[in-house]
């Protein structure tokens, strides 16, 4: 066959093949020109999830008539002249296809009015066939119709699915507008019923009405910049999950992106506070030099290139790290009812705890420590003494004054003063809020864990020599991966705080733990990091698995269930909740404490009714 040319309406149908793959592309197109036309009240209607027919009006800047015609024509845009203009398009459309390629597969209505001209005018089109231009009447602005979405190519029409689903896909096209620009009004119909009212408002009340008040109240507040660059928004607490990715959106200058880049130093930041394989949810927007980004990768302008991809890479995971890094008690706290789910059920009621626990090393009694002065002695009449007492209904305390009692700071001390225990596995404090519940467990594997990671990053993990070496049977892979570790002289078992050596072919000896692990069960805690070793490779145990390996160790230092802690060693495990990093959740995402607020406390118990 002898090449040819290709007919200029198969052309434009099959540009619009790339550009139009629902009614919800078509739509995200129209909403764009819009917002590049200065609108602020954007108005949708949508007839059959936007199949039958869509319209979009605006109070934009309009169409002058002699552009009307060029408006339809593929390849003509207002938005960029020259290469210099696409290597720094600020606009969100600049490649004059979207017109053309949905007027090519619809039935087209365009009507437009400037500020100061008379009156609108109006061109339609049918598929190739353009009408002339005509006066009509119309305020300011733009109005477009879209109407029986592929009728002149039914076997693209036959891939459409039901009215909901369709309708689905362009309510979070509109809704993606309507996040990224809370300056704009925006207004959404289907089927003659408004759905969606956005007024104007301030980014944090735009989030909170286009997802909801739960992730508003659950998120935190992001701003940071740097050479140039800025990442703001909002970003979900590790406790508020999805089991999908619904929740997540992402604007580079303004524009919705799917990036494989950012959605990787993202997922990295929230790797070490998520638990298994939830998703977080967050609104993010990321802004640069437009010259330092190429947003004409696709048609469909979802996808973006960074000249400098590392650099973007480390900004974002950095700052949406320090964001997430927050010392329990800093952000607000989650409510159990708030939470919409049980904080006791994680561990299910047949199965037993594990009762093995020595001696646990809280610091509170060591002397000179800043836990030495707040919780002393039982016989000091100060109040922090008192605060370190259990209490109690004794006779002797009756009388006393509540003038006397000890006044809560809640800004020094976010997480209040322990009360009391439950079974061995919860602590019960008391704050200026109401009351903090935490798992005790969970919040002392979060505070060993973060220890060790800045221990091992500062190649400082103190190393404990065992008084009397222990030692234990062990497999031919324990063995050789001892063997192995010592012949090649790594030293990633020293880097860790252990010293380990070679009895037998069958024994190993412990001679040296980390310091913070030397309550730990030593065999166990031993037998753990050799498999962790044996099975990522030593220097890939401490590069890429790091954080896996010493979340293992971490487990084996924290105070197991049923250990009966002190008063003031429930206090000092407060403190460090306080003072330690993602304190808020354990090493597998879970949540370490809840807070329930008198108000609640109020509700349960009928008060005021």
């Amino acid at each position: 066959m002898h090449i040819q040319l290709l007919p200029d309406q198969l052309i434009s149908q099959i540009a619009a093949g790339e550009v139009v793959e629902r009614p919800a592309s078509a739509l995200k197109e129209l909403l764009e020109n819009s917002l590049d036309a200065g609108s602020t009240d954007i108005q949708v209607a949508l007839l059959q999830g936007g199949i039958k027919q869509m319209r979009v009006a605006d109070n934009g800047a309009g169409v002058a008539k002699e552009d009307l015609e060029l408006a339809l024509t593929r390849h003509a845009t207002s938005k960029i002249a020259s290469l210099e203009d696409l290597e720094s398009v600020a606009s969100l459309g600049f490649r004059g296809e979207a017109l053309a390629s949905i007027a090519s597969i619809s039935r087209t209505q365009l009507l437009s009015r400037q500020a100061d001209a008379r009156h609108a005018w109006r061109i339609a089109s049918e598929g190739s066939d353009i009408s002339v231009v005509e006066p009509a009447a119309l305020d300011a602005g733009t109005v477009i119709e879209v109407s029986d979405l592929y009728f002149n190519t039914p076997a693209r029409r036959k891939f459409l699915k039901t009215e909901g689903t369709e309708f689905g896909h362009c309510e979070d096209v509109f809704n993606r507008i309507a996040l990224s620009r809370p300056d704009v009004a925006l207004t959404l119909q289907h089927n003659g019923r408004a759905l969606s009212r956005y007024t104007v408002s301030q980014p944090e009340r735009r989030f909170s009405e286009v997802l909801g008040s739960e992730f508003a109240a659950e998120s935190i507040s992001l701003d940071e910049s740097a050479a140039g660059l800025r990442l703001w928004g909002m970003a979900a607490k590790p406790t508020f999950n999805r089991n999908s990715r619904d929740t997540q959106y992402v604007y580079v200058n303004g524009r919705f992106v799917r990036d494989k880049l950012i959605a990787h130093a993202i997922r990295q930041a929230y790797q070490d506070v998520l638990h298994h394989d939830r998703h977080p949810a967050f609104v993010l927007f990321l802004e640069l030099d437009p010259t330092l980004v190429d947003v004409n990768v696709h048609p469909a302008k979802t996808e973006v290139r960074f000249r400098d991809s590392q650099a973007i890479h480390r900004f974002i995971f950095h700052s949406l790290n320090k964001a997430l890094a927050s010392p329990t008690g800093v952000s607000s706290a989650v409510t159990a009812s708030q939470a919409g789910y049980n904080p006791f059920g994680q561990q299910p009621a047949n199965t037993p705890y594990p009762t093995y626990q020595s001696q646990i090393n809280l610091r509170a009694g060591e002397p000179g420590t800043f836990y030495e002065t707040m919780f002393g002695a039982r016989g000091n009449n100060s109040a922090q003494a008192q605060y370190a007492s259990p209490v109690c209904y004794a006779p002797e305390f009756e009388a006393e004054s509540a003038a006397s009692q000890p006044q809560y700071n809640g800004e020094e001390y976010p997480l209040g003063f322990a009360v009391a225990q439950i079974h061995g596995v919860y602590v019960l404090a008391q704050n200026a809020q109401g009351l903090v519940v935490v798992d005790m467990h969970a919040a002392h594997e979060r505070i060993m864990y973060e220890k060790l990671k800045t221990a091992l990053d500062s190649k400082s993990v103190p190393m404990q020599p065992l008084l009397l070496p222990v030692s234990f049977n062990a497999d031919k892979l324990e063995v050789a991966t001892v063997q192995d570790v010592l012949s090649s002289g790594d030293q990633s078992l020293q880097q860790l705080g252990f010293d380990i050596a070679v009895l037998s072919p069958t024994t190993l000896a412990v001679r040296a733990v980390p310091t913070m692990l030397q309550s730990a069960d030593v065999v166990e805690l031993a037998r753990d990091v050799l498999r962790d070793l044996r099975e990522y490779g030593a220097s890939r145990a401490l590069t890429e698995r790091r954080n896996e390996l010493l979340g293992t160790m971490a487990c084996h230092a924290a105070v197991r269930a049923n250990r009966s802690l002190t008063i003031p060693e429930m206090n000092a495990l407060l403190r460090d909740m306080e003072a330690t990093e993602r304190s808020g959740q354990c090493n597998h995402g879970r949540p370490t404490w809840f807070q329930v607020s008198m108000n609640d406390l109020d509700k349960m118990f009928m008060r005021g009714k």
